[in-house]
């Protein structure tokens, strides 16, 4: 998309990479009204909030098993921004993704993940490093901070079922987190090459194609 495409097209008031992320959703999801929750602190990032992710929706979905689906806004470019038209990926490239089947922990809805999520969006703004698939993350500890989860390390892939889209500011990775136990990730080591988590994840998908993560895991 050229500049004065996207001018033509476009109002000051738009949000052109959040409705991309949309599109992408209802292809999935169609009509169904996902639960969104925006800033934890309850004020956005560019605003001086200490949150980077400026919302998440999450899906009730019944494909494979009964999971929620958690998707951020916030690490792509959401907003109307002539000077992003046109670059190769749309700010950081991706946004995070998270499968969770229900834990008996949580009350309602997974918030805790969606904390995780702004952990990691502020190692990106922090650092200038991003992720990608296959990269690897140790919690050093329970992913879900005074729990009894034996999941304690995150790997990350392409999401399954969203891929990646092409928005008027660039590409976008939809980026997977995805749950590894305390035994994988010893397995893997406290380095692990890409070889070793590709292997982990191939392995995964045979009883799990959408890499849903299962804090209850033994």
């Amino acid at each position: 998309m050229t500049l004065e495409d996207f001018k033509n097209t476009h109002e000051n008031d738009d949000t052109p990479g959040w409705k991309a992320i949309d599109n992408q959703l209802f292809s999935v999801y169609g009509d169904l009204e996902p639960r969104h929750y925006g800033p934890l602190c309850g004020l956005h990032y560019v605003a001086g909030g200490s949150d980077p992710i400026d919302g998440v929706s999450i899906y009730d979905s019944n494909n494979q098993i009964f999971h929620r689906h958690l998707i951020s806004y916030g690490m792509s470019e959401l907003y109307y921004n002539e000077d992003r038209v046109g670059s190769h990926f749309s700010k950081w490239g991706f946004e995070f993704t998270m499968r969770l089947t229900p834990f008996h922990e949580d009350k309602g809805d997974p918030i805790w993940a969606i904390q995780v999520m702004n952990n990691l969006a502020r190692y990106v703004y922090s650092s200038g490093n991003w992720f990608e698939e296959n990269h690897f993350v140790s919690a050093k500890g329970p992913i879900r901070s005074n729990s009894d989860t034996e999941i304690t390390a995150l790997i990350f892939t392409i999401d399954p079922e969203l891929g990646k889209i092409i928005t008027p500011y660039g590409e976008v990775t939809f980026l997977q987190i995805v749950g590894i136990s305390s035994d994988e990730e010893k397995a893997l080591g406290s380095n692990p090459t890409i070889g070793q988590i590709e292997d982990l994840l191939n392995k995964m998908r045979r009883n799990n194609p959408l890499l849903i993560t299962n804090l209850n895991k033994k």
